[in-house]
């Protein structure tokens, strides 16, 4: 459990006697005929720990980078510790005491901890002196770093440090965290909260952007809810359930997913993964070290990690963007398919969602039609041999646009246009409406709103409950428990062995995640 963060910190408990950190007057920004965020007050008292929630396309980042001076706001004003500031870019607003640890971290993987560290920080101090300090920062919080170590040897959790430590080395009175714990294992996440209850008893103000409602109610003192922009409640989260906040945000209940486990018996392999083995394509990537395991239709394995431990290399085998050294590394529906292509796995029924939704699963500047013709051309009817079928193509975005609750501003927009969640559901929907044998999908609800998460995870239920096989690589523990059938864990290329989700609890899921425990011999 993480430690309970008290408000009557040293400084006295945050509230309206104590001049607020930050705070907000009528914030007003503009993109075009967007109105990203109108007219938002917030205020961030000393030693508060502050939730900023809303669903995709709610305004949050506008807010935290008017904040951080990444952009300017069209009215409004901006008070820092009761005088009004003019936040004209990042360097100002360090100087002006507020640090941001962004949810893409910002590091060179082939410097050192304290060369990245050194990167950040204004002024000419030495080496020598960055390390002592550096040292003494992450001891004081228990944010263990190695200053020697190279980043490409870290763990996704060990990065995360060093964006905190290098915040706090500009000794922040405001600390915006975004999205902190996406990567954490549970035992990793536990530490942070505890970090952050210290910092808050200092005094520090911090506000927290997060998806995860349950860690808001845990540790956080107040929320702000932003829906289409606009603040739509404040409220004490301990005070309310899931459900309540999740409601305050996207303005109806969120639907729960029904479970499906009962339902469906076991059908054929669909996906067949034997001694998978491939060295490592660069000097920061994973090796894959003799994974196994079958994917039955009917069920959903879930593929459990921290970032890192070779989940983009196993995608990559399995999608066809890698070939495997044997053909038989990989059969899909029973026929080896090592060697084959992406199209070429399409056609034997496989559909397959990538990690990244930007450059990976959609092209930016293509229209959402063209974008499912890149991947549906060959095993669908929007060609006929090298005439597109412009009407198709269409169809097929109304379909998904219908069933997967896309929201967009015009009927075909650019793939760029959309926000993460409404794009997310996009790609999904696109590949599951095709009703493919076996759909393999990498972080199928990364940084979306709970009311996108709940369509999407009922997606992938529905599939399964058809007949079809899914593959889901998650880091969201919560999201696993909640629809998995089976689980199994990578850790350094290895896997373990695949067992019933009602056999693991999240504290050993936890430690398989961390590497406490050697992984088992091959999944079966």
């Amino acid at each position: 459990m993480a430690e309970a963060v008290d408000r009557q910190s040293e400084q006295g408990a945050p509230g309206r006697a104590l001049l607020p950190v930050v705070a907000a007057a009528g914030l007003v920004k503009r993109f075009g005929l967007l109105t990203a965020n109108d007219r938002i007050d917030l205020r961030v008292d000393p030693g508060e720990i502050h939730a900023l929630l809303g669903e995709n396309g709610a305004g949050k980042s506008t807010l935290v980078k008017m904040l951080y001076g990444l952009l300017q706001p069209d009215s409004g004003t901006i008070q820092w510790r009761g005088e009004p500031v003019v936040i004209d870019g990042p360097a100002a607003a360090r100087r002006l005491g507020i640090g941001m640890v962004f949810q893409h971290f910002s590091l060179f993987d082939s410097l050192t901890v304290a060369e990245n560290v050194a990167l950040a920080l204004d002024g000419g101090e030495s080496r020598a002196a960055l390390a002592r300090r550096l040292a003494k920062v992450s001891a004081d919080y228990g944010l263990a770093l190695e200053p020697d170590r190279y980043v490409h040897t870290l763990s996704v959790g060990e990065r995360q440090r060093i964006e905190i430590v290098r915040c706090l080395l500009q000794d922040p009175r405001l600390l915006i965290l975004d999205e902190p714990t996406a990567v954490l294992t549970p035992q990793e996440a536990d530490q942070l909260f505890r970090t952050l209850g210290r910092l808050a008893r200092e005094g520090r103000a911090i506000l927290y952007i997060t998806h995860r409602l349950d860690e808001v109610r845990r540790f956080c003192h107040r929320a702000t809810i932003l829906r289409h922009g606009k603040v739509v409640g404040v409220c004490d989260p301990r005070h309310e359930t899931p459900a309540t906040l999740a409601r305050m945000m996207i303005g109806a209940d969120v639907g729960s997913v029904h479970d499906r486990r009962a339902d469906v018996a076991a059908g054929p392999v669909r996906l067949a993964v034997r001694d998978l083995t491939s060295a490592r394509e660069d000097r920061h990537g994973v090796a894959l070290r003799g994974v196994s395991f079958d994917v039955r239709g009917g069920e959903i394995l879930a593929i459990a990690g921290v970032a890192g431990n070779g989940q983009a290399e196993l995608f990559a085998h399995i999608s066809g963007e890698r070939a495997s050294d044997r053909n038989d590394m990989v059969a899909i529906s029973g026929l080896d398919a090592g060697d084959k292509g992406i199209g070429e796995r399409r056609k034997l029924g496989a559909a397959f969602v990538p990690e990244e939704r930007l450059g990976h699963a959609a092209a930016p500047r293509l229209s959402l039609s063209d974008n499912a013709i890149l991947t549906g051309h060959g095993i669908s009817r929007l060609m006929s041999g090298w005439r597109i079928d412009r009407a198709a193509a269409l169809a097929v975005v109304d379909a998904v646009t219908q069933g997967f609750d896309v929201r967009k501003g015009r009927r075909d927009p650019e793939a760029a246009s959309l926000s993460g969640g409404n794009l997310q559901k996009f790609v999904v929907g696109r590949e599951i409406l095709r009703d493919p044998a076996l759909l393999v999908v990498s972080q199928p609800t990364w940084g979306v709103d709970a009311g996108a998460a709940a369509i999407i995870r009922q997606a992938l239920v529905d599939l399964a409950r058809r007949g079809s096989a899914v593959l889901m690589i998650s880091q969201d523990l919560d999201e696993i428990f909640q629809i998995a059938d089976r689980i199994a864990v990578i850790h350094d290329g290895r896997i373990s062995a695949c067992h019933p989700i009602a056999e693991m609890s999240s504290e050993r899921l936890g430690l398989l995640m961390g590497g406490a425990e050697q992984v088992d011999a091959g999944a079966r």
